[in-house]
């Protein structure tokens, strides 16, 4: 079991890994070696996480959810498949932990009398300025 949060757990059997080789620098360990490691793991069918989780999660994953509601996360940063695994379950829980926090409220607020203030004579000054510089002749 995966703990995400008091209320929240993943069972290990819900994730899958592949590893497959990286891309990028590294020489003969590149090309020979499959130390990347590509997380999947079904959203929409997961019965564990509430589905406002599920739908925030969605929404923070982007491009990484397929259709099918399934996350692709692929980590290669380290040499070995045991550090690109472990990072995977990292990003996988930091994305979690992000989803299963509820976005703030947003509380509207009214400009001060001083800002409305400083508004007006910021444009009072500038239409100043403006008309300043038209020609006499246009009056």
């Amino acid at each position: 079991m995966l703990r995400i949060t008091p209320r929240i757990t993943l069972d290990e059997d819900d994730i899958q890994f592949r590893f497959v080789r990286a891309s990028g620098p590294g020489g003969q360990n590149v090309n020979k070696v499959a130390t990347a490691a590509e997380l999947r793991f079904d959203v929409a069918g997961n019965a564990s996480l509430p589905d406002a989780v599920k739908q925030r999660l969605c929404i923070l994953a982007g491009n990484r959810v397929s259709r099918e509601g399934v996350l692709v996360i692929s980590a290669q940063r380290f040499r070995t498949q045991e550090r690109n695994r472990s990072d995977a379950l990292q990003r996988l829980t930091g994305l979690l932990l992000r989803a299963a926090s509820p976005p703030k409220k947003r509380i509207e607020t009214k400009p001060t009398k001083a800002s409305k203030r400083r508004r007006l004579e910021g444009k009072r000054q500038l239409a100043d300025k403006k008309r300043l510089r038209r020609n006499r002749s246009d009056e």
